[in-house]
């Protein structure tokens, strides 16, 4: 009998889903707006267009691995209920899935974060965590 094989989690962070605006700042200073799936304390998942993911990934050629595309993502996170903070994070795109004809989610993994981000960010993933109810 054949053990089962598991497919490795690309982020070894638990991740949250969050819908909210993101914007992608390529190296030549474009910036593009797309939406965040989910959130974890290492990295994040954008969805956009497929004219928003041209422009991100040429080609839509799914990044090979130590050939990552170079970014910095600006993104808020409500520290508290009342104040959200702006995050801004360099970052790499990792990962390139089409999910529907005008649809595809990106992964970008965070390489360093401006200021207090990497706090902020692990705050709200940490709360939305708990908050999560858990299935019966």
């Amino acid at each position: 009998m054949k053990a089962a094989t598991m497919k490795p989690n690309l982020r070894n962070q638990q991740r949250v889903d969050v819908v909210s605006d993101i914007v992608i700042e390529k190296p030549d200073g474009c910036l593009l707006t797309c939406t965040i799936s989910n959130l974890s304390r290492t990295g994040v998942m954008v969805s956009c267009n497929q004219e928003t993911a041209g422009q991100l990934i040429p080609r839509l050629k799914a990044p090979a691995p130590g050939n990552w595309i170079t970014v910095k993502a600006r993104f808020s996170v409500p520290v508290v209920a009342t104040q959200p903070v702006s995050i801004l994070a360099n970052g790499n795109i990792v990962h390139l899935r089409r999910m529907a004809r005008d649809e595809f989610q990106l992964g970008i993994q965070f390489a360093d974060f401006e200021g207090n981000g990497f706090d902020y960010v692990d705050r709200y993933v940490r709360k939305l965590l708990v908050d999560t109810p858990k299935p019966a």
